[in-house]
């Protein structure tokens, strides 16, 4: 069972956030908070698997919670849910170790899909956050030399990292050890100077590794 933190200042979201989680019977809600600086504390004291964080909280904003975490991350999956999808606050929330974001608009099914997908190590954007990625990969200037560095198996286990597959599916599609991926993963990161799956993401949409509409998560999570 995977144990869950929900940080939202606004009571009734974050009431219909546990209630979403405490019908699936994977999820176990260990902690609410509506404030940044409890937020901190709480998930410390509670070490959970999955952090659920709006991005615009009192006391501590959502990046400036992620950047007191920075020793938890990326152990520690987090999915934005806000209401907020400017490029800006996404950048801020991705470059500080979120592995998703998802706009307080979206339907419980689509909820989920974020939900499963981020907490067993992929990566997920709805639709206005997908769009607001291509905006970012747009105004980001493509570097033909990182490109170029990387070897044929990299960029291949890029690709799958890029769409959402966990470390044991990668392995088992390209018939290498989850420790052989891990390396792989780690001398990506090293080459590019890029630290977290939403930054190789944005990576590989700009060197055309993946679609940028290819984006939201996939309707089978990746399993771990």
């Amino acid at each position: 069972m995977k144990r869950v933190v929900i940080v939202e200042d606004q009571t009734a979201v974050r009431q219909m956030l546990a209630h979403v989680l405490d019908v699936e019977a994977e999820y176990e809600v260990v902690g609410e908070s509506g404030d940044g600086h409890e937020a901190v504390k709480l998930v410390r004291e509670t070490r959970p698997d999955l952090l659920i964080l709006d991005a615009r909280l009192p006391g501590l904003n959502g990046h400036e919670v992620l950047m007191a975490l920075q020793d938890l991350l990326p152990k520690l999956r987090v999915l934005v849910f806000s209401g907020y999808d400017n490029p800006i606050l996404i950048r801020d929330m991705l470059s500080h170790g979120a592995h998703g974001f998802i706009e307080k608009t979206a339907n419980l099914s689509e909820l989920r899909l974020g939900i499963d997908a981020v907490s067993k190590g992929g990566t997920y954007f709805g639709p206005a956050a997908a769009q607001s990625i291509r905006h970012l990969v747009t105004d980001s200037p493509n570097t033909p030399d990182s490109k170029d560095m990387l070897t044929d198996r990299e960029r291949e286990v890029l690709k799958l990292i890029a769409e959402s597959h966990s470390t044991k599916q990668i392995a088992a599609r390209l018939g290498l050890s989850v420790k052989t991926v891990d390396n792989h993963r780690t001398n990506l990161m090293r080459k590019l100077d890029l630290h977290d799956v939403a930054s190789l993401t944005r990576f590989a949409i700009q060197i055309d590794l993946i679609e940028a509409d290819k984006i939201p998560g996939s309707t089978e999570p990746p399993e771990d």
